[in-house]
């Protein structure tokens, strides 16, 4: 983390935008299938669950949208939302309810064999973000600043962006 760059900027001052940096995931002819999973974290105590859902391309592994929030129908429609222009044709999920609700039946394919690449990805992100980890002493007191410093992670190393 930039100790620097969080010592001169509070958080309000801080924007994220989200920019296309590549032309990989472009619309085209090619069928796009996508694992989605959520995954647990805490804001100040257990008892304050926030929750990182994100969509990763199958084949590539490449993050494709991701968005922060409880673990409602609300926040999983959001994601579903950033996936729309990715023109899905298959989705690759575990049995929670939200996605059986909203999802095509046709396009949803449930199982945990089948969201073995994003679970991986879970690991690595509890690895390397010590607030992502279940039992720490280190975590975050704001949610703001919770979603910034995930955001910031995912930014950096799934995208390639460095801010």
């Amino acid at each position: 983390m930039n100790q620097a760059f969080l010592d001169t900027h509070s958080p309000e001052e801080i924007a994220v935008d989200i920019v296309k940096i590549d032309e990989k995931h472009e619309v085209d002819e090619k069928e796009t299938e996508v694992e989605m999973d959520e995954m647990w974290s805490f804001v100040g105590s257990k008892a304050n669950q926030r929750w990182l859902w994100h969509a990763i391309d199958r084949v590539t592994g490449e993050v494709l949208a991701y968005v922060f929030g409880r673990r409602k129908d609300e926040v999983f429609l959001e994601l579903k939302d950033l996936l729309e222009p990715f023109g899905i044709t298959r989705f690759y999920t575990d049995d929670w309810g939200s996605y059986g609700r909203y999802l095509d039946p046709e396009k949803h394919v449930i199982g945990k064999k089948n969201t073995q690449k994003i679970e991986r990805k879970h690991l690595t992100l509890r690895t390397r973000i010590k607030r992502l980890v279940r039992k720490t002493i280190c975590f975050s007191k704001s949610k703001q600043m919770h979603d910034i410093v995930i955001g910031l992670f995912v930014n950096r190393y799934e995208f390639g962006v460095s801010i």
